[in-house]
């Protein structure tokens, strides 16, 4: 339990306080005056003024904020910025969320790490399957997919995922030691218990092996499996929308739960589950929702279109209050769901 609270409370404050980090930093260059950087959400525990700014600490562990002058008369107000300024400042911690996982991937490559290294075998072949029609048999071996060495079950069933719906080439061994390469495409919609290529698979005669990158080849990778995450995360979006993937969303406990058992792991896992989560919030934060920084972006692009001419503040302040709102609520009624089914468990 311990493990868990504390893993998810680290984590948590990287995410988040880095997040708020570019929106901080980003309003210094750009000549905004930060009245508040909160950690959380009202009511406060406590905050602290150092110089023109009070750091504060709240109850609601949803998120956090940075609060800047938005008097447009004042030239330290944001309303006072040209809609360029604008849009950095509200894009600037997405952004951050976005470098953040480069680096949270690249010390997770250079801390040693357990690898699973076997033959991956091919034990069952769906019949009509994309794995039947190229010719893949019981007792055939995975070696690579297209170029890429595969170790272990793990490393093919990302490869497939990053692949949907294009025609990828695995190199093949087969019972006779002879080669060949077959290509075939992961579907997009296949049936329930298939899988996206259509085959079971095993790694036999396996190894846990250590490995470790130099920071040369560490930094690269990172950028690589950073990319591989946009990639598998638009695929899920995509598979929502298809009906191929569950809808199924956690709060802040179900995902101190994931964090806990991620911790267990190891460092590394640790790593990499936070660079998930920061890319994650970098992509949703950019929504056009109100309340979110993508929906202060729209309005942004709102007053672009209108030649100049913004919508009344008071109106977008409360399209962005309801929004809040209504944000806060699907959080604490997913946070309640979270709890009853970890109690129910």
């Amino acid at each position: 339990m311990l493990l868990t609270v504390v893993s998810f409370l680290i984590i948590f404050s990287i995410v988040v306080i880095s997040h708020e980090l570019g929106h901080f930093f980003t309003a210094k260059a750009i000549g905004v005056k930060v009245e508040e950087f909160g950690f959380g959400y009202p009511p406060r525990i406590f905050g602290r003024k150092f110089g023109q700014t009070e750091y504060t600490l709240n109850w609601l562990p949803l998120g956090g904020f940075v609060k800047v002058e938005d008097d447009p008369v004042n030239n330290k107000g944001l309303s006072s910025k040209s809609a360029g300024k604008r849009l950095l400042f509200f894009s600037s911690g997405a952004l951050v969320n976005a470098i953040l996982p480069i680096i949270l991937f690249a010390f997770a490559l250079i801390v040693p790490h357990d690898v699973l290294v076997g033959r991956v075998n091919v034990e069952e072949v769906v019949p009509n399957s994309p794995a039947a029609e190229a010719g893949l048999v019981t007792g055939d071996t995975i070696l690579s997919i297209n170029g890429q060495e595969i170790r272990n079950t793990a490393e093919f069933s990302r490869a497939s995922q990053l692949n949907l719906g294009q025609s990828i080439e695995i190199t093949v061994l087969h019972a006779d030691q002879t080669q060949s390469i077959v290509s075939l495409t992961p579907r997009w919609q296949p049936p329930a218990g298939e899988g996206p290529v259509g085959i079971s698979l095993q790694t036999l005669d396996y190894q846990i092996t250590s490995e470790s990158e130099s920071v040369l080849k560490a930094i690269p990778l990172s950028v690589k499996q950073n990319f591989e995450t946009l990639v598998l995360f638009k695929n899920s979006i995509l598979g929502l929308i298809m009906g191929s993937v569950p809808f199924d969303v956690v709060g802040p406990v179900g995902l101190a739960q994931m964090t806990g058992d991620v911790a267990r792991a190891g460092v590394g896992p640790l790593l990499e589950f936070t660079a998930f989560l920061s890319l994650n919030l970098a992509i949703i934060n950019l929504l056009p929702l109100p309340a979110l920084d993508g929906g202060r972006i729209f309005f942004v692009f709102i007053e672009w279109i209108r030649g100049g001419r913004r919508i009344s503040p008071k109106v977008e302040n409360l399209i962005h209050m309801i929004g809040f709102f209504l944000l806060i609520g699907l959080m604490l009624t997913v946070t309640f769901q979270d709890i009853i089914r970890i109690a129910g468990n």
